[in-house]
C-alpha cells in the first residue's frame, strides 16, 4: 500500500509540473503579445498588432499539448486509483487516449487565446482602417 501512495504521488508530481507549465506559459504569451503592443504604441505601425498573433497561436499549441499531458497523467492516476492492472511505478501515460482537438478547443484554454486573438485581429483592422467601415471605404 505504502508503493502505491508513492506511486501515486510521483503521477501527482507530472500533474502539477503540467499544470505550472500551462500557467507559465499563459504568463510568456500576455507578456510577448504586451511587448509588441508596447512596440506598436511606440511605433505605430500596425504589423506589429498583426505579428503579436503568432505567439497566442503557438502558445495555444503548447498550452493544449501540456493540458494533454495532463490528462493522460489523470487516466494513469485514477486506474492506480481504481487498483487496476498497473505496474506499479509505471509512468508511461501513452497508452491512455486523449484527443488534442477537444483539449485544443476546451473552455479552459480556448476562451483565453481565441478571445486575445480575435482581439488582436479586430484591433489591428480597426487601426489599419483607422476606424474606417471596411465594407463601404468611407
Amino acid at each position: 500500500m505504502e508503493e502505491k501512495i508513492k506511486h501515486l504521488e510521483f503521477i501527482q508530481n507530472v500533474i502539477t509540473r503540467m499544470n505550472t507549465n500551462s500557467f507559465q506559459l499563459k504568463g510568456w504569451m500576455i507578456t510577448i503579445v504586451s511587448a509588441l503592443l508596447a512596440l506598436y504604441a511606440n511605433s505605430e505601425n500596425v504589423l506589429y498588432i498583426f505579428v503579436a498573433i503568432a505567439p497566442v497561436i503557438i502558445f495555444w499549441c503548447l498550452d493544449a499539448f501540456y493540458l494533454k499531458q495532463e490528462k493522460l497523467y489523470r487516466k494513469l492516476y485514477q486506474e492506480i486509483v481504481n487498483n487496476n492492472n498497473v505496474t506499479l511505478f509505471d509512468m508511461n501515460a501513452s497508452k491512455y487516449e486523449v484527443c488534442y482537438c477537444k483539449v485544443f478547443w476546451s473552455k479552459t484554454i480556448a476562451g483565453l487565446y481565441c478571445t486575445i486573438a480575435v482581439l488582436l485581429i479586430l484591433l489591428g483592422l480597426f487601426l489599419k482602417y483607422q476606424g474606417c467601415c471596411i465594407i463601404c471605404n468611407c
